[in-house]
């Protein structure tokens, strides 16, 4: 038994006209009565009283159709499944990211994906203990964004755009964008900043351009949450420098200065991984950050 004859008996079931069916289905009327009469030698069951003028069902038959009809829907909705998986369309995608894009980039890229995949479950990781690349090498991750490329041969990077570093202030503080000069203006501010000595690519970055200003800063507090130093800035307990993307967070009482530093933010993944759904994604992603770095 076929399912293309179970398709065939169902139209039939419906239509009981072997001309308009065979029409419906595409096949000529000899080749469907052929195909209804091999169902029914096969099951043992006469599906169908035939006369010159009328066609229709018997017991069995209309049992049948009402059997086969939810399997048949059934099957259609899996094979359908089976397809959008096929196309990247349907499934789960792990995807880790920095807190730092949690107001920019990240929103708009799920707006994207939730318009353009609608059927597709994501699973959203901020990594803290744990490095993105030991994630995606024990496939607990599927793609993350991270600022600095990958360094392990088995995972692939490209970048997707630059942001600047920026100072931010409380919206009352005296340093503007116009009298900015140096950080050495600011020295005796109370500075909330992630511990400088993690071997982070985020806060080398940091020390680097510490360095090139021969400034020290007077750290009050220590946090490694961008989120949390904007909160603290916005409250007017000392300021911060964060990448700029943190200024589409909306939050009262901050100014972002920008600094003639930058940071890159980069897509990674594995590279053996030939997932359609990874490769729908990547499409997107690179979309909407050509798409934001036009509009930054």
């Amino acid at each position: 038994m076929e399912l293309q004859q179970i398709k065939y008996f169902l139209a039939l079931s419906e239509e009981l006209h072997f001309w308009k069916t065979s029409q419906r289905m595409f096949i000529t009327q000899s080749a469907l009565s052929r195909q209804i009469k091999a169902l029914e030698d096969e099951i043992g069951v006469q599906l169908f009283e035939r006369s010159k003028r009328t066609v229709k069902l018997t017991e069995a038959g209309l049992f049948l159709k009402n059997q086969w009809r939810p399997i048949l829907n059934e099957i259609n909705k899996v094979h359908t499944q089976a397809r959008k998986i096929h196309e990247g369309a349907s499934g789960l995608i792990r995807i880790g990211y920095p807190g730092s894009i949690v107001y920019s980039f990240m929103p708009r890229l799920l707006t994207e994906i939730s318009q353009n995949l609608p059927e597709l479950k994501l699973e959203l990781v901020e990594p803290t203990d744990i490095s993105f690349e030991q994630l995606l090498l024990n496939y607990q991750m599927d793609m993350a964004f991270r600022r600095d490329p990958a360094e392990n041969p088995a995972l692939q990077s490209t970048c997707l755009y630059s942001e600047a570093f920026s100072l931010v202030v409380p919206q009352n503080h005296q340093i503007t964008e116009e009298n900015f000069k140096s950080l050495s203006d600011i020295k005796d501010e109370k500075f909330i900043l992630s511990n400088l000595g993690q071997a982070t690519f985020y806060t080398s970055s940091l020390r680097k351009m510490l360095e090139d200003y021969a400034f020290e800063p007077n750290v009050y507090i220590e946090t490694d949450f961008g989120g949390m130093a904007l909160g603290l800035v916005s409250q007017g307990l000392g300021v911060s420098i964060l990448p700029f993307s943190y200024s589409y967070s909306a939050l009262p009482n901050v100014r972002f200065i920008p600094l003639p530093y930058e940071m890159n933010l980069y897509a990674t993944w594995r590279k053996n991984d030939e997932s359609p759904m990874l490769k729908n994604i990547l499409q997107l992603t690179s979309k909407t950050a050509s798409e934001y770095f036009k509009g930054n």
